[in-house]
């Protein structure tokens, strides 16, 4: 009560918040005739000078008012656009980290230009980033022209764009836009290059997000992965399959009943994405896979199989959560509807859904380096975000990214009428009735966009209306391509237009006034979808800059966000109300109902990007030693000879510990025998155990380092310095790189069974922080020891053949890390290409040694190793 009345006499939050930004819009405006009496040429020349202010130290807050109005007469010359007092509103809260909540048709492409010359100005670069490759280079495009009038360069980083000099380039623009996804990869590729000149990214300086809760929320769900061979086999998951088929589904437990048991082989939990084997289930599954208990340890991964083949026969529907196509089984977004080429399901997820539809089963990937949306964007000084609908997600965005969501007004009134929902008891009444409903408003000439939840509706509806000849257009995954045609043309008289939700974000749905007077866009929702921020995007198609519009979602007890978490008290309802068959019910009761089952499946989501970031949390401080430590060698004012001598010392304290020798000791007990052995097979050097007779442990230890410190460079002294450093730089790069991908691989099978951690009362989460640090203290050590056991073991050829072989080594390098594919997901494509040597059989070199102790681990043996 006391909130309310608080509310009612200052305002919301968000209204106090707004209310900050008049003061300073009204001083901005004050300048708006001062610019515009200026020529083109006198324009340029005082932003120049604010340009100039900045980069000598001052802050872009105090030129802000000026830089806006610049701005803002800038884009009327240029693009006949000038930004509305609300817009500036949203350039400044842009400019100081938060969110922008606009609504649609409100121009954010026009606001984000505001922050992005400001921003710009200090020549430290800024980031946009777009959902997909056809914003990014439309916004680059148009917007361009506005920055090249104001001496400002713009560029944009492209999916297709495989030139690194070229992405070089357009990061060193003042300003450059691209997908969250390119950006990201080319982050961790950075990080995998052998020179300081071969990255193409400069620092993580201010980054404006579009569609920021499609990018941070949406698709922060699944982490960005570069992905090598795992060499396993797959014949696994084609035993599992047909396995899977064979089994019975039943029923779960009823929790009323007591002793109630499950029937059936297994119990599907839809609500939850998982699957229970019975007992009759695992008995019936070992008989099939002849085995006499399907969880022995050496028959875990038979289980994990059938886990993966009972989930995706189902769980997970064709043309619903994915599509055959090219003979491959892809993604479809469950949030955009789009196709995500290149992604792929974890845990061999994908690889059972392939021998499901009988298409080829890729192979499975390991981890070569990875980092999470959300670890990604927290890197950068300053990061904003703009977006029609984020303020259901307000709180996230507040926990995860420290950003504060400001709603601002719409520039003119929202006149849209969004009616209640109509529940209908079957799908199939709920489709007749749209139906009609798309007939009633086409006959009139009002133009209809109808949302589906999937592809396999939008068929549905598609082959209804042939049926009632309407002609319509379809925007589904299957033909994305033509998106921001379709999108554009939904609000011509009489069009009819179904697309998946979400799809066309950042199109413009532009009506005539022969439409404004038939009563604009109609939107049909034919489904709730999980998310009320979704519905909110479809909604908001219509009625932009004050159009007219209305909005209707029609719902059924079959739809699967009513089915699985709300049915029961909706079905009592009409139930008791005697609904008949094609009768609906059209209540506020009923859509609260509705919200708060979305509310639950919003907050499960919520808890499992949480998850992630928890886990990723740990790795991405060890991912940033790393790096860090990395960026270090590639520098080339690093001194590595002072690394080496470090690790030296700590490489004979290990080795002498190896052979029983430990400080305390006597002298006398020392087997130096057994130390000389050691040092010949680790290091190569021959060692005149007389020389360390009599000697205490710290002489012993002194004198080892010594013996190896000469030998070392001696070995070196017939190359000169600088070629020395590139080798020894070369080198410690090589083992890092090896060290790193095989921790990776250690923590991805850390994570994927530290859950069962719980059953013996253990947080998995504290198990896992534990282990991966012990983990990375066994990195540590490996690095330091093989590092030195590399520089000790390598021979070297005459100095006039060293540039050359410096050269090869780098190209042999370069050449490993150019077949590592991309992939955005936590489960990924391997790497094509001649066939793969497995990790334990012996070594092609004729070493005698394992594939993964010899050539598998440390790279080609060439160059400046004879």
């Amino acid at each position: 009560m006391i909130g309310t009345i608080f509310k009612t006499i200052f305002g919301t939050k968000n209204d106090r918040e707004v209310k900050k930004y008049l003061k300073r819009l009204k001083a901005i405006n004050a300048l708006e005739s001062k610019y515009q009496a200026m020529s083109d040429d006198e324009l340029k020349q005082s932003f120049n000078e604010f340009k100039e202010q900045v980069k000598n130290g001052t802050s872009e807050d105090e030129v802000l008012n000026d830089v806006f109005a610049i701005t803002r007469e800038a884009s009327k010359r240029v693009l006949s656009m000038r930004h509305f007092d609300v817009q500036i509103i949203g350039g400044m809260v842009l400019h100081e980290g938060r969110i922008a909540e606009m609504k649609t048709g409100e121009g954010k492409t026009l606001v984000a230009t505001l922050a992005v010359v400001l921003n710009a100005m200090s020549g430290k670069g800024v980031h946009v980033v777009t959902v997909n490759d056809y914003l990014a280079k439309r916004d680059a495009t148009q917007m361009g022209q506005l920055y090249n009038f104001l001496g400002l360069s713009v560029d944009v980083v492209l999916g297709g764009l495989h030139d690194d000099q070229a992405r070089k380039i357009a990061y060193n623009a003042d300003i450059t836009y691209g997908t969250n996804s390119e950006f990201g990869f080319d982050y961790l590729r950075d990080n995998m290059k052998f020179e300081l000149s071969q990255k193409v990214q400069r620092e993580h300086n201010f980054v404006i997000v579009d569609e920021v809760d499609s990018i941070l929320i949406d698709e922060a769900r699944t982490p960005l992965i570069i992905s090598g061979p795992t060499n396993r086999t797959l014949d696994g998951y084609i035993k599992a399959n047909e396995v899977a088929k064979k089994l019975i589904r039943g029923e779960a437990a009823d929790a009323n009943v007591p002793n109630s048991k499950p029937t059936g082989d297994f119990v599907a939990d839809e609500k939850n994405r998982s699957i229970l084997i019975t007992e009759q289930g695992i008995s019936k599954a070992e008989e099939l896979f002849g085995v006499s208990n399907l969880y022995d340890l050496e028959n875990a991964i038979l289980s994990h199989h059938l886990d993966q083949a009972l989930k995706a026969h189902n769980l997970f529907e064709k043309d619903v959560h994915y599509v055959v196509r090219n003979n491959e089984v892809v993604i479809v977004d469950e949030f955009t509807g789009r196709l995500s080429e290149g992604r792929r399901f974890s845990e061999g997820l994908h690889q059972a859904l392939e021998a499901k539809e009988g298409v080829k089963i890729q192979e499975e990937s390991q981890t070569l380096a990875d980092t999470t949306y959300q670890n990604y964007f927290r890197m950068y000084h300053k990061l904003a975000g703009m977006t029609g609908t984020a303020q259901t997600e307000a709180t996230e965005f507040s926990q995860i990214y420290k950003l504060d969501v400001i709603s601002i007004p719409t520039n003119v009134p929202v006149i849209r009428k969004d009616q209640n929902d109509l529940i209908y008891k079957t799908q199939n009444e709920k489709f007749k009735a749209v139906i009609e409903e798309i007939k009633k408003a086409n006959k009139k000439g009002q133009p209809v966009l109808v949302g589906t939840a999937s592809i396999e509706r939008s068929e549905l509806l598609h082959s209804m209306l042939v049926k009632e000849k309407i002609a319509h257009s379809v925007l589904n995954a299957k033909n994305h391509e033509k998106e921001a045609e379709i999108i554009a043309n939904a609000g011509v008289k009489g069009a009819v237009t179904i697309a998946t939700n979400m799809a066309g974000r950042g199109v413009d749905i532009r009506i005539d006034d022969e439409v404004r007077a038939l009563g604009g866009l109609y939107i049909i929702g034919t489904e709730r979808h999980e998310s009320r921020r979704i519905d909110n995007q479809l909604r908001g198609r219509a009625g932009r800059q004050g159009d007219p519009g209305e909005s209707r979602f029609y719902l059924s007890l079959e739809d699967n966000l009513l089915r699985i978490f709300g049915s029961d008290r909706i079905k009592m309802i009409m139930d008791k109300l005697g609904i008949d068959e094609g009768e609906s019910i059209e209540s506020k009761m009923v859509t609260r109902a509705v919200e708060n089952a979305q509310k639950k499946v919003e907050s499960l989501h919520f808890e499992a990007r949480k998850h992630l970031l928890e886990y990723d949390d740990v790795a991405n401080e060890q991912r940033k030693t790393i790096y860090k430590y990395r960026n270090e060698l590639l520098d080339p004012e690093y001194d590595i000879s002072e690394k080496i001598a470090q690790n030296r010392a700590e490489y004979v304290t290990s080795l002498l510990e190896s052979v029983d020798i430990v400080n305390g000791g006597y002298k006398n007990e020392f087997d130096l025998s057994r130390l000389a052995n050691a040092i010949l097979s680790e290091s190569g050097e021959e060692i005149d155990q007389n020389e360390l007779k009599d000697l205490e442990y710290p002489e012993l230890e002194t004198k080892v380092n010594e013996i190896l410190s000469i030998s070392y460079e001696n070995k070196m002294s017939v190359i000169d310095a600088n070629q020395k450093k590139d080798i020894e730089k070369m080198l410690y790069l090589q083992v890092l790189d090896n060290a790193w991908r095989e921790h990776l691989y250690q923590m991805d099978i850390l994570k994927t069974g530290i859950g069962l951690r719980g059953y013996n009362q253990k947080d998995p989460l504290t198990e896992y922080k534990k282990e991966s640090y012990n983990l990375f203290m066994e990195l540590v050590n490996r690095l330091k020891t093989e590092s030195i056991k590399m520089l000790q073991l390598i021979r070297l050829r005459g100095p006039e053949e060293q540039d050359e072989q410096v050269a090869n080594m780098r190209e042999n390098m370069q050449k490993q890390q150019d077949e590592i594919k991309t992939n955005h997901n936590d489960e990924f494509k391997s790497i094509t290409g001649d066939k793969k040597i497995p990790r334990n059989a012996p070594c092609p070199c004729g070493s005698g040694k394992k594939y993964k102790e010899c050539h598998g681990k440390s790279g080609p043996k060439r160059g400046v190793f004879a």
